[in-house]
């Protein structure tokens, strides 16, 4: 069975790796599309980021689809050759938040394709895995593989929108319009907002963030001020998503979104100032939001169903054995938007 395996930073190989049978409530899944999503790039370039260092071989990989190809005993609900979508996230033991039903923060947490534990957990991009049952979840008998496997970072996105509240007739603004930022916004539009504006500085990015529902989509990078506008009256928007990771935009913010209005941090990025007195001034609620829960299977229903389309988000779909092409096309953002690799 081969596997994309990360030794170091641009060090990325295709190995064997050996799959067993499952065991009793775990199935096979035949992987079919995998992915490249942000910290896969971090580790290909970077071999990690922040304190999170790779410091063995490790399979990358936490968005893919397959097909079950073995079940364990106990097994009732799945099937042989259904398609699924894999549920990276694995939390487990007796927590207070495993308790109150805040699984995303577990003390005990694994997450397919992570070094933040040493030994790491193994990733997704492989041609075959035993995973928990649980993890396998269903879509439908024609969802394509490459739209399956775009449920984990949908699901990072319908949890962030759950942080702001009711987006119903609300005004929205969404800042970085990669592929969570875009995928944010196929969120918003189906959560009831009725103007969403969008920022980048890249011209493509932009054009797909207006073929997924953004009204308005403005390059800051040519037009810095583009902005200024929706500062009037004390700010336009009711909600903003924050999903560039960049700090200098994260504090701009507090001009443009309206009292109790609600700034929602997605993207990671570095540490930045904030102006205390407009937080207060304006009763502005500053969340943050990580992974998501509940929220995989509802994703895994709204792509399977086409109530969210994520097909204008797809670049191209590259085999395994040409990862590095593929690693290299992700990395330009002029060039791409969400690329997989295929099994």
């Amino acid at each position: 069975m081969k596997a994309v395996v990360i030794h170091k930073e641009h060090d990325l190989r295709i190995e064997e790796r050996s799959v067993g049978e499952p065991g009793p409530g775990e199935v096979r899944i035949r992987l079919k599309a995998g992915g490249i999503c942000g910290s896969d790039l971090h580790y290909y370039h970077h071999a990690g980021f922040g304190t999170v260092r790779v410091r063995e071989p490790m399979i990358l990989g936490h968005e893919a689809s397959g097909e079950i190809a073995a079940i364990g005993e106990g097994v009732t609900h799945l099937t042989v050759g259904q398609r699924v979508a894999i549920n990276p996230s694995r939390p487990g033991g007796d927590c207070e938040f495993m308790r109150e039903g805040e699984r995303q923060h577990a003390m005990d947490m694994r997450f397919n394709g992570s070094a933040m534990r040493f030994p790491h957990v193994q990733g997704l991009f492989r041609e075959e895995i035993v995973v928990e049952a649980e993890q396998a979840v269903p879509v439908a008998a024609d969802t394509p593989f490459e739209e399956a496997a775009c449920c984990e970072p949908l699901a990072v996105c319908l949890h962030a929108i759950m942080q702001a509240g009711s987006l119903v007739g609300k005004r929205v603004l969404v800042t970085g319009t990669g592929t969570i930022g875009c995928l944010t916004i196929l969120a918003a539009r189906f959560a009831g907002a009725t103007e969403i504006v969008a920022t980048d500085i890249s011209d493509s990015a932009l054009e797909i963030a207006k073929a997924v529902g953004a009204d308005k989509a403005f390059n800051t990078a040519k037009e810095p001020d583009a902005l200024t506008p929706y500062a009037e009256a004390k700010g336009t928007f009711h909600a903003a998503f924050e999903c560039s990771g960049n700090g200098a935009v994260m504090a701009g913010l507090l001009n443009v979104v309206r009292p109790r209005g609600t700034i929602v941090a997605v993207g990671l990025g570095k540490e930045v100032s904030l102006p205390i007195s407009a937080i207060v001034t304006k009763e502005i609620v500053l969340r943050g939001t990580f992974r998501f829960d509940a929220e995989f299977e509802w994703a895994a229903k709204l792509i399977a169903e086409r109530r969210i389309d994520v097909r204008p988000l797809l670049t191209a779909q590259i085999p395994m054995e040409r990862a590095v092409e593929a690693f290299e096309l992700a990395s330009d953002r002029t060039k791409s938007m969400k690329v997989h690799l295929v099994f």
